[in-house]
């Protein structure tokens, strides 16, 4: 059961790791709400709760990551529009280049490792 408990631990690690980028891919092209920014996480099978999302996307916008913008939405009260500003830009650019290095590296470690 322990076991269990500590790949579960490194499971989270890794997808923590991830998020930051994934948050940022999904406002990439499109100014967003917190509840589509969820949702587009979801169909992308990342799954991210509101009490996850909430802290990082106040951070990106402490970093000059992310600007918004108040509107008033049809259905309820005002919603928040996150867009990327040129730094959340070339931050989301860089890590794309990490991603993809990563990708490379662990796809190749991958292949070598479960040769028989």
């Amino acid at each position: 059961m322990k076991e269990n408990k500590e790949i579960k631990i490194k499971q989270t690690q890794l997808r923590k790791g991830i998020l930051a980028y994934a948050v940022l891919l999904s406002i990439k092209n499109t100014e967003s709400y917190a509840l589509n920014i969820l949702e587009t996480l979801k169909k992308s099978n990342i799954i991210v709760v509101e009490g996850t999302l909430y802290p990082l996307l106040s951070r990106f916008k402490r970093e000059l990551l992310l600007d918004y913008e108040w509107r008033e939405s049809k259905s309820g009260p005002p919603r928040k529009y996150y867009s990327l500003t040129k730094k959340g830009e070339n931050t989301l650019e860089a890590l794309h280049i990490t991603w993809k290095d990563l990708l490379e590296a662990i796809n190749s470690l991958t292949k070598l490792s479960w040769k028989k």
